[in-house]
């Protein structure tokens, strides 16, 4: 009959070995799953980027869309501006200034208020 060795002699001999194989096993998973985590971070960062990129240019082709249209709904007399004052009229500008380069300079500067530079 052959010896009979009790389990925890069995558990006392294989716990340093799986030790040593398991625990380079073991850390590489977790580098890996951090590496991929901190990649896909960066993905998804540089898609929002892209997005605010997208929705600026999209605005800014807008406004001029509308500048080149002359339509007067972009911006009226009365509304309060980008920065939350109340806007000049027209009779304010410089006198030398047609109605429309006036317009057109109201436009310009709350175009540009919404917009990041990187």
């Amino acid at each position: 009959m052959p010896p009979v060795v009790p389990p925890f002699l069995i558990g006392l001999i294989a716990a340093p070995v799986a030790k040593i194989l398991l625990k380079p096993l073991v850390r590489g998973v977790v580098k890996t799953s951090v590496g991929l985590a901190l990649e896909v971070k960066k993905a998804a960062h540089e898609a929002g980027e892209n997005i605010h990129d997208l929705a600026a240019e999209v605005a800014a082709e807008m406004v001029a869309a509308q500048i080149a249209s002359g339509d007067t709904a972009v911006r009226t007399e009365g509304t309060r501006g980008a920065a939350g004052g109340p806007s000049h009229s027209a009779k304010s500008e410089a006198p030398g200034r047609s109605e429309d380069e006036n317009r057109a300079s109201k436009i310009r500067a709350t175009a540009g208020a919404g917009v990041k530079a990187h």
